[in-house]
């Protein structure tokens, strides 16, 4: 897993290459990158996952630089989006479908997030994604915490979760650092990683300090340190790159520490 930033993981498992929610520029509207872009090699993606229809999580310039022989997962209604962009392979689901992308299987789960494309766009159901290959990961997509996340699966290897916002305040359909700690209770994963952090900032937002973007991932760090202790919180930054080995349960308090520079670009 290479997490480029925003909502955009880079997943390679089981022999294939998979890029959710790509924000691959350096900005959208009044929101704008803080960490450089990081590169991967996106010509060899075999598919891409949308979470939701949201401006930063579906950018059409974003998908414009991906392969168009790619698979284009997104929830069921955003197709229009999409439309003309050259994408041969667009699959529209709703939660409980599955996609194959070679030997890796794809399940849409719930989420709980506003649905409708801002500001005259179609509403799609909002999802996350269950990734069965060698390993069992889970992507959140944009969500807030609900009791049916304890549904989600027996057993995973990592959790992707997302932690913040963009900019100094956080809306509703989102999980703060606490509430995305409390899901690990629910989900119970082996590995947690937080995502939707540090990477958008409004302009003219700047005189903020650095610590005030890393605020959420270390407050997510210490909650699901409390919360659920069994879970290894793995830091990352936007260029961070873990691998996960399948089935393997680290234990308690074997994370590394933040500020060692591990699992960090």
């Amino acid at each position: 897993m290479t997490w480029l930033g925003h909502s955009t993981v880079f997943l390679e498992a089981a022999g294939q290459q998979l890029l959710t929610d790509p924000m691959l520029r350096a900005g959208i509207g009044p929101v704008r990158r803080r960490p450089r872009p990081v590169n991967v090699d996106l010509d060899a993606v075999d598919a891409i996952l949308i979470s939701h229809l949201h401006h930063d999580h579906l950018d059409r310039p974003s998908l414009r630089r991906l392969p168009r022989s790619a698979k284009l997962v997104l929830p069921r209604g955003g197709g229009r989006v999409v439309r003309g962009e050259g994408f041969a392979d667009v699959i529209e689901v709703v939660a409980g479908d599955t996609v194959r992308v070679g030997d890796v299987s794809v399940e849409a789960v719930p989420a709980l997030h506003a649905a409708r494309r801002m500001p005259f766009g179609p509403t799609a159901p909002p999802l996350g994604y269950m990734l069965r290959g060698d390993t069992d990961i889970y992507f959140a997509g944009d969500t807030d915490l609900f009791p049916e996340m304890l549904d989600i699966a027996s057993s995973m290897d990592l959790a992707i979760l997302p932690v913040g916002g963009w900019g100094p305040t956080l809306r509703g359909g989102h999980m703060d650092p606490l509430r995305a700690a409390a899901s690990l209770k629910l989900l119970n994963p082996r590995r947690a990683v937080a995502v939707h952090w540090g990477t958008l900032w409004p302009v003219g937002l700047g005189r903020f300090r650095r610590e005030r973007f890393e605020e959420p991932a270390r407050e997510f760090l210490a909650e699901a340190r409390r919360l659920a202790p069994d879970v290894e919180v793995v830091p990352l930054e936007p260029g961070g790159t873990i691998d996960i080995p399948p089935g393997e349960s680290p234990g308690p308090g074997s994370g590394p520490d933040p500020s060692s520079g591990q699992a960090t670009e």
